[in-house]
């Protein structure tokens, strides 16, 4: 533990206490352990290295130490502007690559044909999917989406995952309109258990896995997400879109979506290049111009 100046520097414990304000769990739950380890350091004493050495020791899960950096990032980016520091300690410091088997499986859109054809309209299992399906949103989010956040068609709500300062901006589809209208849906949220009740996201999510089950396609609202992002980014939407729509606050993410559909994209509105439209069409000659051993004139 470093000692204290008569005049105490700013601590990571006092700021951390500040920040309280995000009601994110995952990082309060990240805020805790680092208080635990290094609440009473200065945050001059906090250099790039020890942002490393905390991605390090939780590099055996790549989701853990991103959300650490992520953390540390938001901390840091504070202070900076709260003067408290000179230099951001967490900038620059890369993301761990992520495992080949890290996140979740995205559905196809087989995935989806099946699932409709077991749970058809005016299902509450419909209901669920469509929503997911036509609006992008995480699971935390859809089971809160009602029609209290529609106005003209489009529906605004503050996403859970930012702290509810984010608002992903979502028009309601005729398609996913007429699975609404069909319903069930409740008076404050589309999305219902048994009896027309609300859910919480987690029980949200075992209900959803067993019709996933129940239809033969993976269990995921996560996977249901990123084939509604694949969607948009194939049929042209690009990477501000797609931060609009699902709520996303920097380009990586949609980044990873639009990189594969622009390459097909470009590559079908190039192919005419393939084609020289200014080289000759007269054909070569068929013999000798002149005759072998002369000169030319």
């Amino acid at each position: 533990m470093l000692l204290q100046s008569r005049h105490p520097a700013p601590t990571l414990g006092v700021s951390l206490k500040k920040r309280q304000t995000w009601p994110v769990k995952q990082r309060d739950n990240i805020f805790v352990h680092v208080l635990d380890a290094a609440g009473r350091q200065p945050y001059a004493k906090v250099t790039t290295e020890h942002i490393i050495a905390g991605k390090e020791r939780r590099a055996k899960t790549p989701s853990r130490a991103r959300n650490f950096l992520d953390a540390m990032r938001g901390l840091f980016r504070w202070a900076l502007n709260a003067k408290l520091i000179k230099a951001d300690p967490a900038a620059g410091v890369e993301n761990p690559p992520r495992k080949s088997k890290d996140g979740f499986v995205a559905w196809t859109e087989e995935d989806v044909a099946k699932y409709q054809e077991r749970w058809a309209i005016s299902t509450k299992e419909r209901v669920w999917l469509d929503v997911l399906l036509y609006s992008g949103l995480r699971r935390g989010d859809a089971v809160r989406y009602g029609r209290q956040h529609v106005t003209n068609r489009v529906g605004r709500i503050k996403t859970e995952k930012s702290g509810e300062t984010v608002t992903a901006v979502v028009p309601i589809l005729l398609v996913l309109q007429a699975t609404l209208d069909a319903g069930p849906c409740g008076d404050l949220t589309f999305i219902v258990g048994a009896k027309g009740r609300p859910f919480k996201k987690e029980s949200f999510g075992n209900e959803f896995k067993s019709a996933c089950r129940a239809a033969g396609v993976p269990g995921s609202a996560h996977g249901v997400r990123k084939i509604a992002a694949t969607t948009a980014a194939n049929n042209g939407a690009i990477v501000a879109q797609l931060k609009a729509l699902f709520a996303w606050t920097n380009d990586a993410m949609p980044a990873l979506y639009t990189k594969g559909a622009d390459r097909d994209r470009l590559g079908r509105e190039a192919g005419h290049m393939l084609g020289n439209v200014e080289r000759t069409s007269i054909p070569a000659p068929c013999r000798p111009v002149r005759a072998v051993g002369q000169k030319r004139q």
